[in-house]
């Protein structure tokens, strides 16, 4: 299989030549141990979607009762629509365009059902050619690269973060701080949506994770290294952070991506 969207708790694993590249990913989402509806919802793509040679995103939704599942899955099918359509060349230009798209669509939505009032969604995006990764972000899903060190390259837009900016808080206080949840940033919160775009040189040996807040707000950033290093492949890896996740209390719904950008490469 090479392309996959899903909600429910699976995964799908995939290989694709890319030139000289050999990506390896695998996608997993959990409904955790506290929560009765699964809200994030996941996409991959190692094949090309539009212009784009690959896609990758995490969407957390928000919102009551159905209203959090329908914002990610929404916004991740409008996005991929959006993006399958595009005519312009560059990945932040069609990523840029197909996020503020899927946030009008939201908003609409929300506007002309009183069920889906107030819902929203986080989304972190990547796509991924000869070694450079281009990340979109809007929220507090996450996206780490992962080699001998841990490095979490988006910027949380959350009201702790903020304060950690600011020098209101440690940044070692913001995981139990009362006010983590509150997010700065959401698909779907208000008409003028401010995208951040990250560029990323990958090299041999790294490993690229994407996940919801479900995961980051169980497991400190090195035990998700360690979790990784302590495992044989893309597969166990990713089962073993929902396990750690869930072991540590389940608050949250789980959503992980794994990709492996040099798959076909032996590291020294």
């Amino acid at each position: 299989m090479e392309r996959a969207a899903s909600s429910d708790v699976g995964f799908c694993i995939m290989t694709q030549n890319k030139g000289d590249m050999m990506l390896k990913t695998f996608s997993i989402t959990d409904i955790g141990k506290k929560r009765k509806l699964n809200q994030d919802y996941v996409f991959t793509s190692e094949i090309p979607v539009g212009r784009l040679d690959n896609l990758f995103i995490v969407a957390d939704g928000m919102g009551g009762h159905n209203a959090g599942d329908y914002a990610s899955k929404y916004t991740i099918e409008t996005i991929v629509e959006e993006i399958e359509k595009a005519k312009e060349d560059s990945s932040v230009a069609v990523l840029e365009k197909a996020i503020k798209s899927a946030n009008s669509h939201i908003r609409m939505k929300s506007q002309e059902n009183e069920g889906l009032n107030g819902m929203g969604t986080t989304v972190v995006a990547a796509t991924i050619r000869d070694g450079q990764m281009c990340v979109a972000n809007v929220g507090d899903s996450r996206l780490y690269v992962i080699n001998q060190e841990i490095k979490q390259i988006t910027i949380d837009h959350s009201l702790v973060e903020e304060m950690v900016r600011m020098g209101g808080i440690k940044r070692e206080q913001a995981r139990s701080h009362p006010d983590k949840n509150i997010i700065t940033r959401a698909i779907g919160a208000e008409d003028e949506l401010e995208i951040d775009f990250f560029q990323v040189k990958l090299k041999k040996g790294d490993f690229v994770l994407m996940c919801s807040d479900g995961l980051t707000n169980m497991i400190e950033d090195e035990d998700i290294r360690m979790i990784l290093q302590g495992q044989r492949d893309i597969v166990e890896k990713a089962e073993a952070l929902v396990a750690a996740a869930n072991n540590n209390g389940g608050k949250d719904n789980i959503a992980v991506i794994l990709i492996e950008p040099f798959a076909d490469e032996v590291n020294e």
